[in-house]
């Protein structure tokens, strides 16, 4: 892999230049100050990010402790487009806790490790996939690519160090492309890789949420691998400087009760909080509701011994990169503040929670076109007219049912969303790849997964989506 990469302090410093802060060195003396990097954009980390702030949960938890006496406290915002200058921060104590993906977690926790003010430890989760369906490549619409083989010996955009980069590194080893030689990778901020990918620059763009799906919805790329394929966790949490909440313990259960706050209100209202967040993340809301909303990214803040096995194997290709120092990654996990804070709330068990695979948000109700109740979570989707929150659909026939019906009486749909036949990665319906197998409608994440499909159902055929709607039985 011909990595253009700079030396790695080289590599920090550009990372800082290039992000977004608001810094205030002054605090009003007797304040506690509280410093919080998050990613607006990275979707799956809101409830500690983006949804966290608009809402100010921690605030009003902060204040709490003010109005009983406490210290008085500021908290700063600090925004960054990935994981790693929010790690480099950490390492020069200016950020005090933080939330990122997996694999910038691991790289925050082996280059924090050897300086006691800067350790940091993992204390929550925000988000998680349990097949690894938050990362995914995707290449331009007029790309002949149906498979990730044939990216051989093209040039690739990727973050590298991120979990899309992982991801891809993992998805063309197991095809027996050499991922060291094999292709070219350009280390590239997501927003660079995405004008990369348009202008034909790079033959295709590996990243995380939300970037593949808001790609995929502008019309500007097509999905040609699901993350989902690996079959490997992945997932979003917090780290926490030990330094920092070693001095101010009742701000990190103060950040974890708010976490637990924020968490509940997007299960309980996904809707209103999509549309909270892609206020706060410039984001469409069509693309938030893709991954916040019900049946897709699930949001619990335990950390489960699953992830944690999944992040252990991420370790290998992190060394492979030559980006990560030994880390005793049972050490750097501490579920313990998260306990706490559960306890404390009322909000429920940890030990019970941590059991529970079963995505917090689903899909339910009464599908309005097919008059019976969604009782399969892993078939029902959901249809999003203009003026109107989103209605059930019980699978992916009724779904299409409901915009043949919604087209007819001429109502404007903003998006429409299902799960794919064979991962259940939640996808835009209109973006799908589409099979007609008998009297049923099957959708697909991408070719190679309707390819799979074909090969043990001959008889499915390949239709469209207008296809689909058109066809579908009244």
């Amino acid at each position: 892999m011909k990595k253009r990469l700079a030396p790695p302090l080289l590599a920090v410093a550009l990372a800082v230049a290039g992000c977004s802060l608001q810094s205030s060195d002054s605090t009003p003396a007797g304040t506690v100050k509280v410093v919080v990097g998050y990613q607006s954009k990275t979707i799956n980390t809101v409830t500690a990010g983006t949804l966290l702030k608009a809402q100010g949960y921690l605030e009003q938890r902060l204040q709490k402790i003010t109005d009983s006496g406490g210290a008085k406290y500021q908290v700063e915002w600090q925004d960054y487009d990935t994981g790693a200058p929010i790690t480099a921060q950490m390492l020069a104590e200016k950020i005090d806790i933080d939330s990122m993906g997996d694999y910038p977690l691991l790289i925050n926790g082996s280059r924090t490790q050897a300086n006691d003010r800067a350790k940091t430890a993992l204390v929550s989760v925000t988000g998680y996939n349990p097949r690894g369906a938050l990362n995914m490549v995707v290449v331009p619409q007029d790309s002949t690519a149906n498979t990730i083989g044939e990216l051989a010996g093209q040039k690739i955009s990727a973050s590298v160090g991120s979990a899309g980069h992982g991801t891809l590194v993992q998805a063309l080893s197991r095809v027996g492309v050499d991922p060291a030689r094999g292709v070219e990778v350009l280390n590239q901020q997501p927003q660079v890789g995405a004008t990369a990918l348009e202008s034909h620059q790079v033959g295709a763009l590996a990243q995380f949420v939300a970037w593949p799906g808001l790609l995929v919805f502008q019309n500007k790329a097509k999905l040609l691998y699901d993350g989902a394929e690996l079959g490997v966790p992945t997932f979003h949490g917090v780290v926490a400087r030990r330094s920092y909440t070693a001095d101010h313990p009742e701000v990190l259960q103060a950040f974890l009760a708010a976490q637990l706050d924020a968490t509940k209100f997007l299960n309980d209202k996904p809707f209103e909080a999509a549309k909270i967040v892609a206020d706060g993340s410039g984001l469409p809301q069509e693309v938030v509701y893709l991954y916040n909303g019900p049946g897709g990214t699930s949001f619990d803040t335990t950390v489960k011994p699953g992830l944690i096995d999944a992040f252990k194997g991420d370790v290998q290709y992190l060394k492979s990169i030559g980006d990560f120092a030994e880390l005793d990654i049972d050490k750097f996990v501490d579920p313990a503040p998260l306990r706490r804070a559960l306890a404390d709330t009322g909000v429920g068990d940890y030990d019970q929670a941590v059991a529970s695979t079963v995505n917090p948000s689903r899909v339910t109700g009464t599908d309005p076109v097919c008059a019976r109740p969604v009782s399969n979570a892993t078939q029902a989707g959901e249809l999003w007219l203009d003026g109107a929150e989103p209605q059930p659909a019980a699978d992916p026939t009724c779904l299409l049912r409901a915009v043949q019906a919604a087209k007819a009486q001429g109502k404007a749909i903003r998006a429409a969303y299902v799960p794919d036949a064979e991962l259940g990665t939640r996808w835009f319906a209109d973006k799908a790849v589409w099979l007609r197998d008998g009297d049923s409608f099957l959708p697909f994440t991408t070719p190679a997964a309707a390819q799979r499909y074909r090969q043990a159902h001959p008889a499915a055929v390949a239709i469209s989506y207008e296809q689909a709607v058109t066809e579908v039985r009244k």
